[in-house]
């Protein structure tokens, strides 16, 4: 089994930063590929980031290119986002996940592809 815990989350003003963390356990991390997802009142959850288990591909929602960036410390069996330039419409809950699959060399974007997911972490943008 795989446990994975997020934080980081928060209120922030339009044009503020935030870093969230996904630290994960049972499992490592390190062989898998990792996403970070999205889910605001009302909406379909959203894919926003993934990083491949060797760190050498990422990839990214195009409402989220150039202001958020994933990364991994396979270390600390920990997954980040960091999130610049935030908008009112980033406001959601925000989960990360674990894709079980070795097959893809690149991470995957579709919520079904994932196993497992932490319980998320609320992120508001106030404007």
């Amino acid at each position: 089994q795989v446990q994975l815990v997020e934080s980081g989350g928060g209120l922030v003003q339009a044009g503020g930063s935030l870093r969230l963390s996904c630290a994960a356990s049972g499992r490592t991390a390190s062989n898998y590929n990792m996403g970070w997802f999205r889910q605001a009142p009302g909406k379909d959850r959203e894919f926003v980031a993934g990083v491949n288990r060797s760190g050498t591909a990422t990839h990214y929602a195009d409402s989220v290119k150039g202001r958020f960036t994933i990364s991994r410390d396979d270390a600390k069996n920990t997954v980040y986002l960091q999130m610049n330039s935030l908008k009112p419409e980033d406001t959601a809950v925000y989960y990360c996940a674990l894709d079980r699959s070795i097959w893809y060399d690149s991470p995957r974007q579709r919520a079904y592809d994932y196993d497992y997911w932490g319980q998320g972490t609320q992120v508001t943008v106030s404007s």
